[in-house]
């Protein structure tokens, strides 16, 4: 058995010599079709100094799809952005253009505060 305690760590010991640790594993969520994405678009000022990026919320998916949502996203609006905590943030307002895109996409998305 390779050295793996941190795997371990908060599990009981035990001296059945037999005994295997049930170690879970991450489980990679599944992304929901985008017809079945419901997804909020919002204007995002706060922690940032004062400058606004436009938030996008609700994506329900792996990280890779949602990165890949992002670049399209980013590359579309000729703009900077990043994910973070399962949301987009696009640099600037670019609410309405975005949900234009997320419509095209067959995604269905929403303006929401701000």
């Amino acid at each position: 058995m390779a050295n793996d305690w941190k795997d371990r760590l908060g599990m009981v010991y035990s001296t059945n010599p037999d005994f295997e640790y049930d170690k879970e594993e991450k489980q990679e969520a599944e992304t929901l079709p985008s017809k079945q994405q419901k997804l909020r678009v919002s204007l995002d000022k706060k922690k940032r100094k004062g400058k606004a990026v436009s938030l996008i919320s609700g994506f329900v998916g792996n990280d890779n799809d949602l990165k890949e949502l992002s670049k399209l996203l980013k590359t579309k609006c000729g703009v900077g952005g990043s994910v973070k905590d399962g949301e987009i943030l696009i640099q600037g307002d670019f609410r309405d253009k975005i949900i234009e895109l997320l419509a095209k996409e067959g995604y269905k998305a929403k303006k929401s505060g701000g």
